[in-house]
């Protein structure tokens, strides 16, 4: 046995195994939350576990032809510089240290699956009922780069919400879906002046 199952079984006999729900209590508790798509879920886990949790919950996926039903799991991590004895180490840092997140189509079984998953110890949401992540907490997160859609087209006006230029008015030119780019001309010092931004940074006036 490797030291991290010996370190996880140690933890699981100072704490509590997750409640395992009844059949019943399972069919009440999604009963209003079943969903036709897939959306991002947020897990408590054991501090520390988290990549034990994806894992195990992966292979549960796949051992069990569930991919229809958990399409992917993430610990959301960031690289940081460490200095150390004077030397600097780039790092992986956990972003949010505790959590797992799951894209799944929520059903009883994907419920199920996920809640009764060794080291999780309930969904992120009221009550632990979950509570799926926004497109806007998605990105910001930085869990998987969603599209977004732009509601202008070229020749309307839009304002600009983010950056050096905030709070400029301007008229969209250029429009691609696919960069997720928007060229804007607005007016500055008397001149008109054409930027590229991104969708997230302009908005419908």
């Amino acid at each position: 046995m490797d030291n991290e199952n010996l370190e996880f079984n140690q933890l699981e006999g100072q704490q509590a195994e997750p409640e395992k729900a009844s059949e019943e209590s399972k069919r009440l508790f999604i009963k209003q939350e079943k969903t036709d798509k897939p959306y991002w879920y947020v897990v408590y886990t054991y501090s520390g576990y988290e990549n034990k949790v994806m894992t195990n919950l992966l292979k549960t996926v796949e051992n069990n032809g569930l991919q229809d039903l958990i399409y992917d799991v993430k610990v959301p991590m960031e690289e940081t510089i460490e200095v150390k004895n004077g030397k600097k180490k780039h790092v992986q840092r956990k972003l949010f240290p505790g959590y797992v997140m799951v894209k799944m189509l929520l059903t009883d079984e994907s419920w199920y699956v996920v809640r009764n998953t060794r080291g999780v110890t309930g969904f992120v949401g009221p009550g632990s009922k979950p509570i799926p992540l926004s497109d806007m907490e998605v990105r910001s997160m930085g869990v998987e780069d969603v599209p977004v859609r732009l509601d202008v087209e070229v020749g309307e006006n839009v304002m600009i919400t983010a950056g050096p230029l905030e709070g400029f008015i301007g008229i969209v030119n250029e429009i691609s879906v696919e960069r997720q780019k928007v060229k804007v001309t607005v007016s500055m010092f008397g001149r008109d002046t054409q930027v590229e931004l991104d969708f997230v940074q302009v908005k419908r006036v």
